[in-house]
């Protein structure tokens, strides 16, 4: 068995279950494992610390997959993980036919995402470990769900920081219809698991989602009249089609991907709801929202979900000034009483370095004021309390009085 042996004080993050071990962190490599293998960690003075996946070109060294020493990580282990995932979430199909079935570390499967779509599965396998368990893994998920059809979505960035090549294509089963429906809260949706982005559909903002239907029912209760709505980076519509169900009479929903824009008016069809409350806007959000600001438009309820502006720690002072560009603009766009949700996807934004942002932002735009509510994903999206780095998606409900 492949060994490595950390440096010594190295030990103190994995005795506290973090399940990253950098390469800065390792003494010494016993042995020649290749991308995926199972190694052994060691403290300096020999002792056995967890049982690891090998990732030998990644600043990411290893994830461990067990801290018992008795665990043996090998087909059954891995099918109890995923079958434990899959009943965590069995309540979920209550409220939505789309849900996250397996989310990495929180799940105690390192590296692997996993969708549901109907019976369509998605999966994107983001390190070299579940990599090499592909086929037992999948075995597991079809077992657990029922589900024949799986489709690997492994194309991300993610994987060339692992030294990975991105593939995508059928794994089991058939080659997934050009668009799914999905339902979620009585709403329909399309989703394009193919060339969608992520795995298709943004799962992570149900929740959020359904909060908009309520708070455009709430603003459309205490105003007694129908809000007007801002949706911007709207992707395929899914928040416009929220807000107008719950009330909404206008929706401008803004973005830069013509084919988003044209399923997402697909939605409005799909829901019965009326074309004449949607207005449709292919343009540079940053831009657009000058545009409104100059044009002295005014909008009850704002929904910013922008796209990862951060993708490392590298980029955080930039996606800094992105994010409070977006906000500072959408303030200026806010009514009295206004509400704004606004998010970042960017893991190198921490929650409070994004609250200070948006609290700039605020200052700046020389208004007042509340924040409801801090927001973050929906309940299959867990972040596992050892590894901080999984609570990527973020966001605030602000309040302008």
């Amino acid at each position: 068995m492949p060994q490595l042996v950390l440096k010594p004080g190295k030990e103190r993050s994995l005795a506290r279950r973090h399940p990253w071990i950098y390469a800065t962190a390792i003494a010494q490599v016993i042995g020649t494992p290749g991308a995926g293998d199972l190694v052994a960690v060691l403290a300096a003075d020999g002792r056995w610390l967890a049982w690891a996946a090998y990732a030998p070109e990644s600043a990411i060294r290893a994830r461990c997959w067990s801290y018992s020493e008795t665990d043996r990580i090998d087909r059954n282990w891995l099918a109890a993980r995923v079958r434990d995932a899959v009943a965590r979430r069995a309540r979920l199909a209550e409220q939505t036919s789309a849900m996250r079935l397996v989310y990495g570390e929180a799940d105690l499967l390192p590296g692997l995402i996993v969708d549901r779509y109907g019976d369509q599965l998605v999966v994107q396998m983001q390190a070299p470990g579940v990599q090499a368990q592909r086929e037992p893994l999948l075995d597991a998920l079809c077992e657990a769900t029922g589900c024949r059809d799986v489709f690997d979505r492994s194309d991300s960035a993610l994987r060339a920081r692992e030294a990975m090549t991105p593939q995508s294509g059928v794994l089991r089963g058939q080659e997934p219809a050009e668009r799914i429906r999905i339902h979620e809260h009585g709403l329909a949706y399309w989703v394009d698991v193919r060339r969608g982005h992520k795995t298709g559909f943004y799962i992570d903002q149900r929740d959020n989602r359904r909060l908009a239907f309520e708070l455009a029912r709430e603003l459309l209760a205490t105003a007694r009249r129908a809000p007007r709505a801002l949706n911007a980076f709207c992707y395929t519509g899914a928040f416009s089609v929220a807000l107008a169900r719950g009330g909404a009479r206008h929706v401008l929903s803004v973005d830069s991907s013509a084919d988003a824009l044209a399923m997402a008016r697909s939605h409005v069809e799909l829901n019965a709801l009326d074309p004449a409350s949607f207005q449709w806007q292919c343009a540079d959000v940053f831009e657009q929202l000058r545009a409104c600001r100059d044009a002295s438009e005014r909008f009850d309820l704002i929904v910013l979900d922008p796209p990862k502006f951060a993708a490392s720690h590298h980029h955080v002072d930039r996606a800094a000034r992105a994010y409070k560009d977006i906000n500072l603009n959408a303030l200026r766009l806010l009514e009295a009483g206004g509400l704004l949700m606004t998010f970042s996807c960017s893991g190198a934004i921490d929650v409070d370095l994004f609250q200070k942002i948006v609290a700039g932002a605020v200052i700046d735009a020389g208004v007042e004021c509340v924040m409801r509510a801090r927001l973050g994903a929906s309940a299959d999206h867990p972040m596992l309390m050892t590894h901080p780095e999984g609570e990527y998606l973020k966001g605030l409900l602000l309040q302008r009085v």
